[in-house]
């Protein structure tokens, strides 16, 4: 009897061992600068989020507000987006946002989920003032 309950409770650790490391590694996804992405072509393949401003050349919206196609600018590089999703209020060029997907064969980063972050908006006068921008 003692012998059953131990070889149960092996059974039982290595099955929730196994579901956390499963969970783990398939929840796990890398967050990266578009100029650090280009230059790392191990993560062609892998779901990452990239985080860059959205460039104003070839940004189209549809009109429902599902789907935007734009240039996600880095430091010095630039790559293709296709978002498929709610289109998020903020999202506007220059805007920073933080993109969720994969890179195609052609090239183009498809995105499933997608956060916008305009500080601008919220910043106080003063500290607009102090960075040189109007508020």
């Amino acid at each position: 009897m003692k012998s059953k309950l131990i070889i149960a409770g092996l059974i039982l650790a290595a099955t929730v061992s196994y579901l956390v490391y499963a969970g783990v590694s398939q929840g796990w996804v890398y967050y990266l600068e578009v100029d650090a992405y280009l230059a790392k072509p191990e993560y062609r393949g892998q779901t990452v989020r990239l985080c860059g401003r959205v460039g104003a050349q070839g940004l189209v919206r549809d009109a429902a507000g599902l789907t935007a196609r734009f240039n996600l600018l880095g430091k010095t590089h630039e790559i293709p987006v296709v978002y498929h999703g709610v289109v998020p209020d903020m999202f506007k060029p220059g805007c920073e946002v933080v993109v969720e997907g994969k890179q195609d064969k052609a090239g183009v980063f498809q995105s499933t989920m997608m956060l916008t972050k305009c500080a601008s908006k919220y910043e106080t006068e003063d500290h607009a003032k102090r960075l040189g921008q109007r508020p």
